[in-house]
Order: structure tokens, then C-alpha cells, then sequence
């Protein structure tokens, strides 16, 4: 089976060998956004023979034709994620690096009541939030 990437660079008509296949696969099958390293370590699983700088030029190919895209949550790391799909913010957990993907209509609705007050119209936004998980008492952990 092809995996939504494969598809999307078929569709771009590139070439795609054996090795971006897998890391094609890779990032396809990733329901965090993981780093090149991360990515590296998946694929020689799948494939021994692949190369971390096969990872790294691929994953640049990638966003460099808007199939991935490249988060910066803090952590000194280039993250990635499939380009494609609905439209999300992230909420960064500062001790454990997970990364929680949310939608909210309200701020959605705020964004766009900015840029008009403004006098804009909205083309395009990120949103990250960073935080620290609470504990039970409700103060930070």
C-alpha cells in the first residue's frame, strides 16, 4: 500500500527510490513530529542499509516541495510533519517534549476578529503554546 506521502511526491513526479520510500513511510506512519535523528532511527529498522545523510537530504526534498513541514518547539530540534491535512496548533510540554496537535474554533474566531480590527485579513498563522503539565494540586509540576 502507499502511504499519503508516497502519494504526494508521485503526484509531484519525483523519483522515489527504495530508501525515500521508506522514510516516505516513516513520516507517513509518525503521529508525533519527529526529528531527522528520529526519523533515521525508524527507517534503518525498515532498512539497515539507509544512511543518516539519505535521511537528511530527503527530509530537506520534502519541505523544500511543501510535503513537510518544519516546527521549531524550543527544543533545538527541526521537527516534522505531513503539510497536508486540517489545520492545528500545537501545545508544547516543556519537560517532556510531547507535543499535543488541538483545534479550537474561539481562537480561530479571535484571530480573525484581530486582523479585521487591524484591518487585515488573515493568509496564514502558527500557533504554539509551551507549558509545563499541571499537578494534581493544580500548581506546576
Amino acid at each position: 500500500m502507499i502511504s499519503r506521502i508516497e502519494r504526494r511526491c508521485i503526484d509531484k513526479n519525483m523519483k522515489m527510490t527504495g530508501q525515500r520510500r521508506v522514510i516516505a513511510r516513516v513520516l507517513s506512519d509518525s503521529s508525533d513530529h519527529p526529528d531527522v535523528e528520529e526519523v533515521y532511527r525508524r527507517a534503518a529498522q525498515i532498512d539497515p542499509h539507509i544512511s543518516i545523510a539519505t535521511v537528511y537530504r530527503t527530509v530537506r526534498l520534502f519541505e523544500e516541495t511543501a510535503i513537510l513541514k518544519r516546527h521549531d518547539f524550543g527544543d533545538g530540534r527541526a521537527r516534522y510533519e505531513e503539510a497536508a491535512g486540517d489545520h492545528h496548533d500545537h501545545l508544547i510540554d516543556l519537560k517532556s517534549g510531547k507535543v499535543i496537535e488541538f483545534s479550537s474554533d474561539e481562537i480561530e474566531a479571535l484571530q480573525k476578529a484581530i486582523a479585521t480590527r487591524y484591518g487585515y485579513r488573515i493568509v496564514g498563522h502558527r500557533l504554539e503554546l509551551f507549558g509545563v503539565l499541571l499537578a494534581t494540586d493544580g500548581t506546576a509540576d
